[in-house]
């Protein structure tokens, strides 16, 4: 809900109101009760950081999360492949330090 800046052109009274977009602007004050409240033009809505921060993977959706665990899961588990392929390669190095 965006909040407005009001003063009064009778009083000088300044304050802040909470307000949602489509209701109607403050005409009377509530110091004086005269009907010359005025909104003031501010600087625009802010982006404002509370709490413990802000993740950029806070916003992701369930299928990219989804394969994120697949992906981590797939990487957790031994994969045979990677063993001889492994061996294969220190086979060759073997072969050219010997010559």
């Amino acid at each position: 809900m965006p909040t407005y800046d009001y003063v009064c052109d009778h009083c000088e009274h300044q304050f802040e109101e909470f307000q949602y977009i489509t209701e109607e602007p403050l005409r009377k004050c509530p110091r004086c009760g005269r009907k010359k409240l005025r909104r003031l033009i501010g600087p625009g809505a802010a982006l404002l950081f509370k709490g413990s921060g802000f993740y950029i993977t806070d916003y992701r959706s369930e299928s990219y999360k989804a394969a994120a665990r697949a992906e981590k899961e797939a990487a957790g588990k031994p994969n045979a492949g990677s063993s001889a392929s492994g061996d294969t390669h220190k086979s060759a190095n073997s072969s050219k330090s010997s010559k």
